[in-house]
C-alpha cells in the first residue's frame, strides 16, 4: 500500500491537530513552520474551547484528558461594566459543572498538540516561499530555494497564507476595526483593583464605537485590548515603540470614561501592540484543486470572537479523518471541503455581525 505524501504549512493549532490525527491513523505527515522554534514568540492570550467544535476536535485527537487538566471553567465568567460608572451591568458566572466553553491559554493548548506528535514532525525555520500545483499534487519551494513535491499540501499558514495565494489568490482586507493590545503582569498583586474589575474571565466595557476588553490567563497575567473603529492609517505618525505616546493617544480617545476603567490604559506593564483587524471576504470558497486545500485562518479568516481557534481545530481533525478513511486524497479533500466551506461561510457571516455588536452601546450584546 502506498501512503500519500502530506505536507502541512504552518504549526498553528489547526495544522498541529491535523498532523496529530493523521499520525493516530498511521499516516506520514510533515509540518513546515517558518518560525525557528516553538518558543520563538508569545502565543497570545486565552481561548474558549466550545463543546460542539473545539472540544469535539480535541477528543478526536485523543487529547481531551490533557486539555481538561489545564482548562479553566471559571474563565467562562463574563462581566459587562458601564463605561461611565464602572459598575457591573452584566456578570455571568458559570454554574458548577458548566464546561461548555472553558478557557485555556493558547500557548498551553499548542504545547499539548506539539507534545502529542512524533519527534521531528515539525520542521522549524522552514518558511514557504512558493506553492505550485503539479497536476496530481503540489510543490513547496522554501526560502532557501529547495523544492519538494507532495500529494497534498495543506495551507494552515494563517492570515497571509502562501498556500491560499496559490489556490484562490484572495487576500484579507481591513475590517475598519483595530485592536491595540497590552497587558497587566501579576495582576492580583500589582494591579488588584483592575484584577477585581476583570473577575475570573473576561471583562468588557463599551460605548460610542469604542471598547475595552480584559481577559485573564492562567499565569496571573491579564491581556487587554482597546478596540475601536478607525481608518486603516489611523496610527500614522504614532510610534508604537514609545509607550507613553500610545498611552496618551488612547487616554485622549477614551476621554470621559470612568477613571477606574482608564486605569487599564494607564497601568500596563510593557508596551502596546497595534493589531489592525483583517478578514477574508464572505463567502471565500474555491473549486477542489488536486494537491491543495486550506484550513483555519488560511481558509476563513474572520473577526476574533471566540470561534476561530475552535474552527481551526475542527477543520484539522475533520480533514485528517477524511484522509485516513476516503479511497483517495482527492475524494478526501472534496468531502472535507464540502462540509468545511458551508460551515465557515455561515460562521463568518455571524462574526461579521458580531463585530458590530462588539462595538455597539448595548453591553448585553457581548460576543461569547
Amino acid at each position: 500500500m502506498t501512503f500519500p505524501r502530506i505536507a502541512i504549512a504552518g504549526a498553528g493549532l489547526g495544522g498541529l491537530a491535523c498532523a496529530r490525527v493523521l499520525q493516530l491513523h498511521g499516516l506520514d505527515v510533515t509540518v513546515f513552520e517558518q518560525e525557528p522554534a516553538a518558543d520563538a514568540r508569545p502565543q497570545g492570550g486565552t481561548l474558549d474551547m466550545h463543546a460542539d467544535t473545539g472540544q469535539v476536535a480535541l477528543r478526536t485527537a485523543g487529547l481531551d484528558e490533557q486539555f481538561r487538566a489545564l482548562a479553566r471553567p471559571e474563565g467562562q465568567q463574563m462581566r459587562g461594566l458601564d463605561p461611565h460608572t464602572a459598575e457591573a451591568v452584566l456578570d455571568e458566572v458559570p454554574a458548577d459543572g458548566d464546561d461548555f466553553r472553558p478557557e485555556i491559554d493558547r500557548g498551553q493548548l499548542r504545547g499539548i498538540l506539539l507534545d502529542s506528535l512524533s519527534p521531528g514532525t515539525v520542521r522549524w525555520g522552514r518558511p514557504v516561499a512558493d506553492v505550485t500545483t503539479t497536476g496530481a499534487g503540489a510543490r513547496l519551494t522554501f526560502a532557501d530555494g529547495v523544492s519538494r513535491d507532495f500529494d497534498l499540501v495543506v495551507g494552515a499558514d494563517g492570515a497571509w497564507s502562501r498556500v491560499r495565494h496559490a489556490l484562490t489568490g484572495v487576500r484579507p482586507g481591513y475590517s475598519g476595526v483595530t485592536f491595540v493590545e497590552f497587558g497587566l503582569d501579576d495582576a492580583d498583586r500589582r494591579h488588584p483593583a483592575l484584577a477585581a474589575l476583570t473577575g475570573h474571565g473576561t471583562m468588557m466595557t463599551k460605548v460610542g464605537g469604542k471598547a475595552l476588553v480584559a481577559q485573564r490567563t492562567s499565569s496571573g497575567h491579564i491581556r487587554c485590548y482597546a478596540v475601536f473603529y478607525a481608518s486603516e492609517d489611523w496610527a500614522a505618525g504614532l510610534d508604537f515603540a514609545v509607550p507613553d505616546a500610545v498611552r496618551a493617544h488612547l487616554l485622549e480617545r477614551y476621554a470621559g470614561w470612568h477613571p477606574d476603567l482608564l486605569a487599564y490604559l494607564r497601568e500596563p506593564d510593557g508596551g502596546f501592540t497595534h493589531r489592525p483587524l483583517h478578514v477574508l471576504p464572505v463567502p471565500h470558497a474555491w473549486t477542489t484543486t488536486p494537491g491543495l486545500t486550506l484550513l483555519g485562518d488560511a481558509a476563513h479568516l474572520m473577526p476574533p470572537l471566540g470561534v476561530g481557534a475552535n474552527l481551526a481545530l475542527l477543520d484539522g481533525t475533520e480533514l485528517a479523518t477524511a484522509l485516513a478513511t476516503a479511497p483517495s486524497v482527492e475524494e478526501a479533500v472534496r468531502a472535507y471541503e464540502a462540509g468545511m466551506l458551508p460551515r465557515s461561510i455561515e460562521t463568518a457571516k455571524a462574526c461579521a455581525s458580531g463585530l458590530h455588536d462588539l462595538l455597539s452601546d448595548d453591553l448585553r450584546s457581548m460576543a461569547a
